[in-house]
């Protein structure tokens, strides 16, 4: 029988109250925002032009596609801590699904320049093929999103050597963050407060479920900023795929 103490106990309760707290918050802002819209569509239809109609539309879409995400990543968040998320490992080729993460995020942003320099003859890495997408498009959106107009992403992979792994390192062109935030930045529900972000909507989940993604698949993450922006980098050991298969099976 394991002894929790009062402290812990409060100390468990108010996490869960905190969460409870910031879930709802979350929720109820793109809940407030798609109701006005509606109820004014509802209300004044004919006095509104067809131009401010079809951006209430716009707007009204946007925050239900905004609420969608809090949810799946809520579910994902869920899985993931309830050690019900199951990987299936498979050998990945890294330069083709980077290139179909860049396809779609590349309709989101559309001032954006992407550009992508890849090793020849690069290794497969074994990892989920849908969880490793996930991070990856997590990655280079969080890049996109925090980059200033008209700039560039760089994504460079490349493989280590010495560690014998494969790494992505993505680039991006933005405000940059600061030696103190970059250890908060991991953390659920955690955003930095700056010019830039306040801009943005969000929901400070991405780099959490990024991160743990990338611990459960036994990869590294890391980041490098300044004020010319970031670097997140992000590395899967290669490895012979029928003895990790085995030791995947037997874990």
């Amino acid at each position: 029988m394991v002894d929790i103490s009062e402290d812990k106990l409060n100390e468990l309760e108010q996490a869960h109250l905190d969460f409870i707290s910031t879930v709802s918050h979350e929720i109820r802002t793109p809940l407030t925002s798609i109701r006005g819209f509606a109820d004014t569509l509802l209300m004044s239809y004919d006095k509104l032009s067809e131009e401010q109609r079809e951006k209430f539309l716009h707007i009204i879409k946007d925050q239900s596609n905004r609420l969608i995400k809090l949810v799946e990543n809520l579910l994902t968040v869920s899985k993931m801590q309830s050690n019900k998320e199951l990987l299936v490992y498979k050998a990945v080729d890294v330069a083709s699904i980077v290139e179909s993460c860049i396809q779609i995020i590349k309709l989101q942003y559309k001032t954006h320049k992407y550009e992508c320099n890849y090793e020849k003859n690069l290794p497969k890495i074994l990892v989920d093929a849908d969880k490793f997408q996930q991070i990856l498009i997590n990655l280079i959106d969080n890049a996109s999103k925090y980059s200033f107009e008209n700039t560039t992403v760089y994504v460079d992979v490349f493989q280590n050597f010495k560690e014998n792994t494969v790494c992505i390192a993505i680039k991006d062109e933005g405000a940059g963050i600061t030696e103190e935030n970059i250890e908060k930045i991991f953390k659920k529900f955690s955003r930095i407060d700056s010019p830039l972000t306040r801009k943005i909507q969000g929901n400070g989940l991405g780099l959490y479920i990024t991160k743990t993604l990338v611990e459960k698949m036994d990869g590294k993450i890391s980041v490098e900023s300044s004020e010319k922006g970031s670097i997140f980098t992000v590395s899967f050991k290669i490895a012979n795929v029928e003895d990790e298969v085995l030791k995947k099976i037997k874990e």
